[in-house]
């Protein structure tokens, strides 16, 4: 559940200025996302069939679109590191500009990366903005591979082998991913709606475990480093709806080898937004949907941002009582807000808890907007 208009809205401010990697804003989501869809891009309007490869390259068609890799990892002292890295694409108009100049384009990236230090309860983001031209930044299928200047993933999705990379300044990471869960279709068979209106809704896929391997730097020390990633695949032309201010989202990996994807609509009057929904996987069995009224979400604690005196949930409880699931999530630092362009918060989260009444305990991504 990622819909970040909103940022790429911003990017071509962004791109325009000499200040391009200082910007920084408190703007919030949902009051951006509440302006209306553009009429001139297509919509998810109904379940498609996925084709592979080429749904893992770009949908110029569409408005918006992004990769997102999120994961946990650890050295071999066992200390533990949350990494995000996303790239974000964004049409400014759905024919490219007739101009005779090899700059123009119609297409922004963004990119997203930030790691946080769970033993030293840190968190570091960066954020770039580039033109979709003359090879600064840019998304393909075959080779796959998205790129923004030295920051790319790319490999072989169906394989399940990708290479993900980024550095700035004394922050690096490069990861070797493999796939070690099935491609997961969110939603009605990859269409994930957000709302009742035609068209608020995205494409969307997932593959929940991706096992990791690699290096990463962090002020100054680099060591190598082994965990597991999520990655998520949207591309959508929508919007929030009236009385929609964001969402909660959640992506939960369990010990036994299950995965939870679950995320909550937020109204502006505390009310359930019946287009909250989830989906459940478990050791290569069909996955199981779930709308809003299978599984209850609370929260159980609040951390207060000292930068921009937003309240964010800090610690919640799960329960999906037809899968004997009740569980605490708890993230490993709290302060994971990203204070970019666009301010949210996003970050790694241990799970404990029971499934079927069996002890259980994971990790995962959570991400807040809205707040």
């Amino acid at each position: 559940m990622r819909v970040h208009l909103a940022c790429l809205l911003l990017a071509l401010l962004a791109a325009c200025s000499d200040e391009r990697e200082s910007v920084r804003a408190s703007l919030d989501v949902g009051d951006l996302l509440s302006a209306p869809a553009d009429p001139r891009f297509e919509r998810a309007l109904e379940p498609r069939e996925f084709s592979f490869p080429a749904d893992h390259g770009p949908h110029p068609g569409f408005q918006t679109e992004w990769w997102y890799f999120t994961g946990t990892l650890a050295d071999a002292t066992g200390h533990e590191f949350g990494y995000q890295l996303t790239f974000f694409r964004r049409a400014l108009a759905p024919e490219a500009p007739a101009l005779d100049s090899a700059w123009a384009t119609k297409d922004i990236y963004m990119a997203h990366f930030t790691l946080a230090d769970a033993r030293n309860g840190t968190f570091e983001a960066r954020e770039r903005f580039e033109r979709g031209a003359l090879d600064l930044a840019g998304a393909r299928a075959t080779p796959w591979r998205v790129w923004l200047r030295d920051w790319s993933v790319e490999g072989d999705l169906d394989a399940g082998n990708v290479r993900l990379r980024a550095q700035d300044g004394d922050l690096e990471l490069d990861l070797a991913l493999r796939s070690t869960s099935a491609l997961v279709k969110q939603g009605e068979r990859g269409l994930s709606r957000k709302g009742a209106a035609p068209g608020n809704a995205s494409y969307y896929y997932s593959i929940p475990r991706m096992r990791s391997e690699g290096t990463l730097a962090l002020r100054g020390e680099r060591r190598a480093v082994s965990g597991e990633s999520w990655f998520d695949r949207e591309w959508s032309t929508s919007a929030l709806e009236e009385g929609q201010v964001g969402w909660d989202w959640f992506a939960l990996r369990l010990e036994d080898g299950s995965e939870l994807m679950l995320y909550r609509m937020r109204r502006s009057d505390v009310s359930l937004d019946p287009f909250s929904s989830a989906i459940f996987t478990r050791n290569g069995l069909e996955p199981r949907a779930l709308g809003s009224s299978e599984f209850t979400l609370r929260e159980t604690a609040h951390w207060t941002s000292p930068s921009s005196g937003a309240s964010y949930p800090s610690r919640w409880t799960i329960e999906v009582p037809a899968l004997g699931l009740a569980c605490e999530v708890e993230p490993l630092v709290a302060d994971c807000e990203l204070r970019v362009a666009v301010r949210y918060w996003e970050g790694a989260v241990r799970v404990s808890g029971t499934l079927d009444a069996r002890a259980i305990s994971g990790r995962g991504f959570v991400e807040l907007t809205g707040y």
